[in-house]
């Protein structure tokens, strides 16, 4: 497709995904892969073209690390997995009475460092780009490596790196029954079940009495929606304006150096970089407030620089995030594909010049910006409130349970339903009990796929 064919697409998939998954960021609890991953995976399957299914893909992130700060500041409960870092320095301003000051910075935070991001982790996936073919040779045992090490640095840490052992064998097992019962292997089950773990895992406590017990409430849960408040009128503000110089330095900083790494996990960088850029300000009030826009800049830098910099540079999800998330841009049989045995791959990496991930890209984040940045900053209160009373959370799960059930269907029938409930409630359960993410098993299914054989070939 030519240019001109292309832009369409991809400014038609920008507004898509920056509507969505604006709206999605406002509903607090919506994990970014339950509910990114398969909707992604959705508009792979439908067949969008390569560009429109990035643009989607990068505005969708792009919009809710922008919504997400609205019900973490204004009703202190966490928008999503990556807004968990925010909570505490938005408590502590709600408690000094400035919670829209705490929303105003974090969103203009995560402006600056969504805008920064883009052209930073293209140039670092330009710079890595001459070791592709190395690092592809070797892809079998950094999955292991990489496995081992997010196990390590998640919270879990030693017991989330020897429960990957079981899970690994799991995966293993189930694909030989998959195959031997479909004549082929499943990947898309495995991945749902992974992704929607923590859900599945709490629909199975919900049967028994024991685990129903423990999830009764009294009461229907209440929340304090702080006042609304303005500080301005007319133009909207900009995000230079609403943070002051240092803030936008510190973010800016924070944002380069995160958008530079790709290995380690979003909320250790999130919690790293408040911590490294805002941790010695010794006024209380200027160190939280640029707690909030640093924290949330980099939950907006980290995912697109984990995205991009695999994705550009190797074609294979060797990130958290390309391993959670963003692994449909990677895996998406059988649309996008990755050979297990040659460590070759044709996905978004081959189908996408490295240009094209930095124009569709900045232009997909602009997009997210210009949508949901005016709307965050005038209507917060209003939507919070909106979604509060009128909008199920049970309803938003019943959504995402339907689709994933009917995607699992479509590949495999009901031995894939069956393979991604099984891997789900393993999944779930390592997660609730030994802190194991989703991240960790994303890694783990790859080393099933990707290390298992290798070290069979070698054994042999």
């Amino acid at each position: 497709m030519d240019l001109l064919a292309l832009i369409p697409w991809a400014i038609g998939m920008a507004v898509v995904g920056a509507i969505v998954f604006g709206l999605l960021g406002l509903v607090s609890g919506t994990d970014e892969t339950a509910t990114i991953a398969p909707i992604t995976l959705l508009v792979i399957l439908l067949g969008v073209p390569p560009v429109g299914v990035f643009a989607f893909f990068m505005a969708a992130i792009s919009a809710k690390h922008i919504t997400h700060a609205i019900p973490t500041t204004l009703l202190g409960i966490p928008g999503d997995t990556l807004a968990a870092p925010l909570l505490r320095d938005a408590q502590l301003l709600r408690e000094l009475g400035v919670p829209h000051i705490a929303l105003r910075k974090a969103i203009s935070g995560g402006v600056i460092a969504a805008l920064i991001a883009v052209p930073v982790a293209v140039l670092f996936a330009w710079i890595l780009t001459p070791f592709s073919d190395a690092i592809t040779a070797v892809a079998p045992w950094l999955f292991l490596a990489a496995a081992a090490a997010i196990a390590v640095l998640s919270k879990g840490r030693w017991a989330a790196l020897v429960a990957l052992v079981p899970f690994v064998l799991l995966v293993v097992g189930l694909q030989a029954f998959a195959t031997e019962a479909l004549g082929k292997g499943l990947s898309i089950a495995f991945f749902l079940g992974i992704a929607t773990g923590p859900l599945i895992a709490d629909l199975f406590l919900a049967l028994s009495p024991s685990g129903r017990a423990g999830m009764r409430r009294d009461a229907p849960r209440t929340f304090e929606l702080a006042a609304d408040s303005r500080t301005w009128s007319g133009r909207m503000p900009n995000p230079l304006q609403v943070l002051d110089a240092r803030q936008a330095a510190s973010t800016a900083g924070a944002a380069v150096v995160s958008s530079a790494t790709f290995v380690f996990s979003p909320v250790a960088m999130t919690v790293l970089m408040g911590e490294t850029f805002a941790g010695r300000i010794k006024n209380g009030y200027r160190r939280l407030t640029s707690m909030m826009a640093i924290k949330n800049g980099t939950t907006e830098s980290t995912y697109i620089a984990e995205t991009l910099i695999p994705l550009i540079a190797i074609g294979l999800p060797l990130s958290p995030m390309a391993a959670g998330p963003a692994n449909p841009l990677f895996n998406a049989p059988p649309v996008y594909t990755i050979d297990a045995e040659a460590g070759t791959s044709n996905n978004l990496h081959d189908l996408l010049e490295p240009w094209q991930f930095l124009v569709f890209g900045l232009l997909a984040v602009i997009i997210a910006v210009l949508m949901t940045y005016p709307f965050a900053m005038t209507q917060a209160h209003r939507a919070a409130s909106w979604i509060m009373r009128k909008v199920s959370h049970e309803a938003v799960i019943g959504a995402f349970a339907g689709l994933i059930a009917v995607i699992c269907l479509y590949e495999g029938g009901l031995i894939a339903l069956l393979v991604a409930i099984t891997v789900g409630l393993v999944g779930g359960i390592l997660n609730k009990l030994f802190q194991m993410h989703t991240g960790v098993q994303f890694m783990g299914y790859y080393v099933a796929v990707l290390t298992v054989p290798a070290i069979t070939a070698l054994l042999g």
